[in-house]
């Protein structure tokens, strides 16, 4: 099993702690990923970390496709993958309708649409088999629009791609995971209980039977965002987890228009779902992150003390090695004792 450090978006002010990543490079973490919401973006980080560290993989966790076109963020990708050594991962997710619409002024429908399409322009640009075309329902290469020039002409990347550049997902409703399955290297659940793999198992199988070619877990990964907290005071380590799971299952989206909700009821937390989805959108949000059962937080993060916290790995190592997981992406501002912690009860 390996591990990686997921870093945050921005607050009011954002600096990137270079100190923890040169530290996880050279405790020997896999990966470092970034990630972007409506304040700092995901590339430039990742860019900025490549340019200081030798060894590790960056990955963008995610870059919110309807802000780039494909062949945008092919070239981002090429061009970072060219000058670290092919060292980048480009993570891509749909976001959200309250971000996409509401930051990037852009229609949000059909999301997984999108991904397909997505994936299929920038396999394009990285093989450089022909120029680059595309029509479908989001993209069309060249434009075909009404108010098109008419000029334009299926082009092929100047650069030379690597076409082995892995390609990931966010994903945890059952669609989204059974696309990630058939068309991407890997993905990242936002959170994960290493012993309710049962809630992805049918549809990755759905997804690898799609792709065909024999895909199976054995050719993709699952990297799920696991918050660290190691401190003595238990529920002190909880609470910023229990911040972060009320704002996403009770505030990101309507009533049933909320991924994360759906999720946290396949994962047996139906009626906290609901409750915290209320409490969360009737503004009270201290009464909502209350509501996060203590299970749930235990379930999917690594808290409380140094011993507590190598029983809890002992479970994800176990998933690791039935080929249930592939790498711990630490996240929550873990302090550099923590990471080295879990760096040597894992690697």
């Amino acid at each position: 099993m390996r591990l990686g450090l997921f870093t945050g978006y921005s607050g009011p002010k954002f600096s990137i702690d270079m100190d923890m990543v040169l530290e996880a490079e050279r405790l020997g973490f896999d990966s470092i990923w970034t990630s972007e919401a409506y304040g700092s973006d995901a590339v430039t980080p990742a860019a900025w970390i490549l340019a200081q560290t030798s060894r590790i993989n960056v990955g963008t966790g995610i870059i919110q496709m309807p802000a780039r076109t494909p062949a945008c963020a092919a070239m981002t990708a090429m061009t970072l993958q060219a000058l670290s050594g092919g060292r980048f991962i480009l993570g891509i997710g749909p976001s959200g309708p309250q971000v996409i619409e509401g930051w990037h002024g852009v229609a949000y429908g059909r999301p997984l649409t999108r991904t397909r399409e997505y994936i299929d322009i920038i396999r394009q640009a990285l093989k450089r088999e022909a120029p680059v075309t595309h029509d479908g329902y989001h993209y069309q290469l060249p434009y075909k629009g009404a108010d098109a020039s008419g000029l334009g002409k299926p082009l092929k990347s100047i650069l030379h791609g690597d076409p082995s550049m892995k390609i990931f997902t966010a994903a945890v409703a059952p669609a989204g995971i059974r696309l990630s399955a058939e068309i991407a290297d890997g993905m990242f659940p936002i959170f994960m209980s290493p012993e309710r793999f049962d809630v992805f198992a049918d549809d990755l199988n759905s997804g690898f039977a799609k792709a065909g070619s024999g895909k199976s877990l054995a050719d993709f990964e699952i990297a799920p965002i696991v918050p660290l907290a190691m401190g003595d005071d238990i529920e002190a380590c909880r609470m910023p987890i229990r911040r972060h799971l009320a704002l996403y299952i009770g505030g990101m989206g309507a009533p049933g228009k909320n991924f994360y909700n759906d999720y946290a009821k396949r994962l047996g937390f139906e009626e906290a779902a609901v409750k915290m989805q209320q409490l969360y959108l009737t503004g009270k949000k201290a009464e909502a992150e209350a509501a996060v059962p203590e299970e749930l937080i235990d379930a999917i993060a690594l808290v409380g003390p140094a011993a507590r916290i190598k029983e809890r790995l002992a479970v994800w190592k176990d998933a690791a090695r039935q080929g249930k997981v592939s790498s711990l992406l630490l996240s929550g501002g873990s302090s550099v004792d923590a990471l080295r912690f879990v760096a040597e009860e894992v690697l």
